[in-house]
């Protein structure tokens, strides 16, 4: 883990978002490339929807477990509801020529009984492979923890072999669904 990035520089800012400490933090990836990663905002909406629109079509299949290409106003509604709490994401921005641009996002929902929360990563195409998915995910296991969640878990395609190496890597345990041998669940215990 240690050489997909090097130390991150905590905002010493108080935060608005829960338990989370920090506004933002600046990483830097195992190819030298820095990225700022911070809670996702209400001003982030277009980057959101910009970031799924560049997604690859096996990207979005992975990510959504279907055939969906490009975003819908209905889905980018249900993406940014997030109050840091129940509803967590994070976001990995870099500069694109002259712009911040949206290059991963991780994210978690509360299950019913507020114990479990669901969580997802998706990395642009052309940033995997760098340790970002990593990189976020941490920083959603930390939220996770400090919101007082006791388990994250994912459903995912049982042929994402990234998912699988990336929560392999992170401790995650996988199983196949009882309900749909197409799909595995990753959990992992808080």
């Amino acid at each position: 883990m240690s050489s997909a990035y090097q130390t991150s520089h905590d905002s010493p800012a108080a935060t608005p978002f829960g338990a989370i400490e920090g506004t933002h933090w600046i990483e830097t990836l195992a190819d030298g490339s820095p990225v700022l990663i911070r809670p996702l905002r209400p001003d982030d909406r277009q980057r959101e929807t910009d970031f799924i629109n560049r997604l690859s079509g096996e990207a979005c299949r992975f990510r959504f477990l279907g055939g969906m290409k490009g975003a819908n106003p209905a889905l980018i509604d249900s993406l940014m509801d997030v109050d840091a709490r129940q509803r967590m994401a994070f976001l990995a921005l870099a500069h694109d020529n002259g712009e911040l641009r949206e290059v991963g996002v991780s994210r978690y929902a509360a299950s019913a009984d507020d114990k479990h929360c669901e969580c997802a990563v998706t990395v642009a195409d052309d940033w995997r492979h760098r340790g970002l998915a990593v990189l976020l995910m941490r920083r959603l296991i930390e939220a996770a923890r400090k919101n007082g969640f006791r388990q994250m878990f994912s459903i995912d395609a049982a042929e994402n072999e990234p998912m699988r190496e990336l929560a392999a890597y992170l401790g995650f345990t996988r199983r196949l669904d009882p309900d749909d041998a197409a799909h595995v669940i990753h959990t992992f215990d808080l």
